[in-house]
């Protein structure tokens, strides 16, 4: 008989973690000029799919989930999820930068 793999639905990250969709890596620069692969642009953006249960928990991270982050790729983990494998489970503490838009009045009224 074969051994059958498990098949999982989502990923929870434990601890300080988070779990990041990385942004696609740069081909062009934004002048418009190709960059060929060697060249290419290491891309540590990306937008957080989920929190743990931690992070959630703990006010003094501003982090949420579809936050668009900065984050310093030396510590994290990739995962072997879907095809493209562009998840990646990563320390609260690699996160340099939130990034966010300003509040505006009309945001205020709704």
């Amino acid at each position: 008989m074969a051994k059958k793999t498990p098949q999982f639905d989502y990923i929870e990250p434990v601890g300080a973690r988070i779990l990041v969709r990385k942004d696609e890596p740069k081909r062009e620069t934004k002048g418009g000029i190709a960059l060929p692969d060697s060249a290419e642009i290491p891309t540590i953006t990306g937008w957080i799919v989920t929190i743990s249960h931690q992070v959630e928990q703990d006010e003094a991270v501003p982090l949420r989930q579809y936050d668009k982050i900065l984050f310093h790729p030396k510590n994290a983990i990739p995962v072997d999820f879907e095809p493209d494998n562009q998840l990646y489970v990563v320390p609260v503490e690699d996160v340099v930068a939130v990034f966010r838009r300003k509040k505006s009045e009309s945001d205020d009224l709704s």
